[in-house]
C-alpha cells in the first residue's frame, strides 16, 4: 500500500470513530431521517438521498402503510415477486407466489409441479393444527399441593381470557388445554402453566400471548391470596408468559407417488430404477450426516420461506419450527422421507407449519393480499398445504438434479444472467452469452473473459 492509500485508509478510520450516537433519531420524520444518515454515513450523500427515495412507492398512501411495518424506516428493499403455475394439490391446480432473489428456486419449483402435473400431482393432508403456550413461573413448595389447587382454578382461569376468546370460540377456536408442567428437575421451582390453542385461520400469536399474559396474572393473583398457602407458598414469581414456535402438533404432510416406472424422462440419463435407488439413497444420507442435512433442509425452505414471505407470514418462526423439528430425536436430520417399494415411489415431507391466511401483514400488505386472491383466498390449513406442497417439490427438483446432473448446471444457468447485469451487459451480449455458455461451465471469470473478448472484437 502506499503512503498516500495508507493515509486515505487512516483517515476513514478516525472518522468511522469520531462518528457520535444519533439522540432521538425515532423522532425524526423521514425525511430528516434520510438526510441524516446520507450526511453521516455515506460518502456522496447527495446520490445517497436519491438512491433511498429512488424506491419509495407512488401511492402515497400504500407507502405509508409499509412504512408503519416496522421502524426508523428510510425507503423500501424489493425482492422480486413470481409464481409457479400448474402446481397440482388434492387434483386442484393452483398458480403459487414466491417472494425470493435466488433465481434457480423458481425455476426448479416450477419444473417439479410440471413433472408431477402428468403423474397424479401432490397430495397434502393437515395432520393438526395446535399451537401452544407458555407461562413460565417460579413458585417452592409442595408440587401436588400446587397441582390441586391449579386443577381447582382452571374454569376460573379460563373465565378471566373470555373477553378474548369469545370470538374465536365462535369460529370453533380458542383454548384447548391448560395444564401444569413441573419442570423443577431441570431448574429449582420452575413451573408451567401450557396453554394449548386453536386460532382457526389466524396466526395467532398476538391471540395466544394476550392470553398467557392475563393467565399468568391471574394465577399470580389467586395463589397470592389462596389461605391454605403458607407466606412463602403465596409468593409466585411469573418469569415470562409467551407462544412458542416449536409447534410439532401443528403440522401438514405434502406427498408424491407414481410407479418407478413413470418416472423414465430422457433427461435422465440412467434407467428409472437407477434413478430412484440413487434418489432414495441421497434422501437417507440427509437422515444420517448433520452437514448434510443442514443444505438439504435449506434446499427445502427456498421454497416455504419464498411462499411464506408472498402471503406475509413470519418465515423466521417457520424456520426455527422446522428445524427444530428436524431435531426431534435429538440428532438434526433431513425433512422429507423416501419408500421405494413394491415398484412404487413415494415421497413424502412431513412439516409442522403454523401460519395464517387472516390478520397481520397477510391483511395489511398489499402484496400479501393478491398473493392469497391468486391463491383461492385459502383458509389457514390451505395455505399450510400449498406452503408443504412447494417445499416439496423444491426439495424434488434439487436432489433429482443432485442425482442427475449435478446442481451447478441448472443453477449456474440461472445466475448467467445475475453475472451479465453486474458486469452491465448490453441486450447483443447477453444473447451472445446465453447461446455461448448453454453447454460452457459459467463462472464469473469466464462469463468476464468472454464479454472482453466481444468488447474487444467491436
Amino acid at each position: 500500500m502506499t503512503k498516500e492509500l495508507r493515509q486515505v485508509a487512516n483517515n476513514a478510520v478516525l472518522l468511522n470513530n469520531e462518528k457520535k450516537a444519533l439522540k432521538g433519531f425515532s423522532k425524526l420524520s423521514k425525511i430528516e431521517k434520510i438526510n441524516l444518515i446520507a450526511e453521516e454515513y455515506f460518502s456522496d450523500p447527495a446520490s445517497a438521498k436519491i438512491q433511498l427515495k429512488k424506491f419509495w412507492l407512488n401511492d402515497e398512501a400504500t407507502q405509508r402503510t409499509i412504512d408503519e411495518f416496522s421502524e426508523n424506516t428510510l425507503t423500501n428493499f424489493s425482492f422480486p415477486f413470481g409464481v409457479v403455475p400448474n402446481v397440482k394439490i388434492n387434483g386442484q391446480i393452483f398458480c403459487v407466489p414466491m417472494v425470493i432473489e435466488e433465481s434457480s428456486v423458481v425455476a426448479a419449483s416450477a419444473k417439479a409441479a410440471n413433472f408431477w402435473l402428468s403423474r397424479g400431482g401432490f397430495k397434502a393432508t393437515v395432520l393438526g393444527v395446535k399451537k401452544v403456550g407458555q407461562v413460565h413461573f417460579i413458585w417452592h413448595g409442595d408440587n401436588s399441593k400446587l397441582q390441586s389447587f391449579f386443577e381447582s382454578k382452571i374454569p376460573e382461569l379460563l373465565e378471566s381470557v373470555t373477553a378474548l376468546t369469545s370470538n374465536m370460540n365462535k369460529r370453533g377456536g380458542g383454548i384447548l388445554n391448560l395444564s401444569l408442567i413441573d419442570r423443577t428437575k431441570d431448574e429449582p421451582g420452575y413451573y408451567q402453566i401450557k396453554g394449548e390453542f386453536d386460532t382457526r385461520d389466524a396466526m395467532g400469536a398476538n391471540f395466544i400471548n394476550s392470553i398467557l399474559e392475563i393467565l399468568g396474572r391471574t394465577f399470580k393473583e389467586m395463589v397470592a391470596s389462596e389461605n391454605s398457602f403458607n407466606e412463602a407458598e403465596r409468593d409466585l414469581q411469573v418469569i415470562m408468559a409467551i407462544l412458542s414456535n416449536y409447534t410439532p402438533e401443528c403440522i401438514v404432510r405434502a406427498s408424491v407417488e407414481c410407479k418407478i416406472s413413470e418416472l423414465n424422462d430422457p433427461s435422465l440419463e440412467m434407467s428409472a430404477e437407477e434413478f430412484a435407488e440413487k434418489f432414495a439413497r441421497a434422501i437417507r444420507i440427509s437422515k444420517i450426516d448433520v452437514t448434510r442435512a443442514t443444505t438439504h433442509n435449506k434446499g427445502i425452505f427456498n421454497g416455504i420461506d419464498a411462499v411464506v414471505l408472498a402471503t406475509g407470514n413470519d418465515f423466521r418462526a417457520v424456520e426455527a419450527c422446522g428445524h427444530t423439528y428436524a431435531s426431534r430425536d435429538g440428532t438434526y436430520r433431513g425433512l422429507s422421507n423416501i419408500d421405494i417399494s413394491d415398484g412404487l415411489f413415494r415421497f413424502s415431507l412431513d412439516l409442522p407449519l403454523a401460519v395464517g391466511s387472516v390478520g397481520g401483514l397477510t391483511s395489511l400488505h398489499p402484496m400479501s393480499k393478491l398473493s392469497l386472491e391468486m391463491l383461492g383466498s385459502p383458509g389457514a390449513q390451505d395455505l399450510m398445504k400449498i406452503i408443504a406442497t412447494i417445499g416439496l417439490a423444491q426439495n424434488f427438483a434439487a436432489v433429482r438434479s443432485l442425482v442427475t446432473s449435478g446442481i451447478q448446471k441448472g443453477h449456474m444457468k440461472m445466475h448467467l444472467m445475475n453475472i451479465l447485469n453486474h458486469l452491465e451487459a448490453n441486450e447483443t451480449e447477453r444473447s451472445q452469452a446465453k447461446a455461448y455458455f448453454e453447454n460452457e461451465v459459467i463462472s464469473f471469470k469466464a462469463v468476464r473473459d468472454f464479454l472482453a473478448g466481444l468488447r474487444n472484437y467491436v
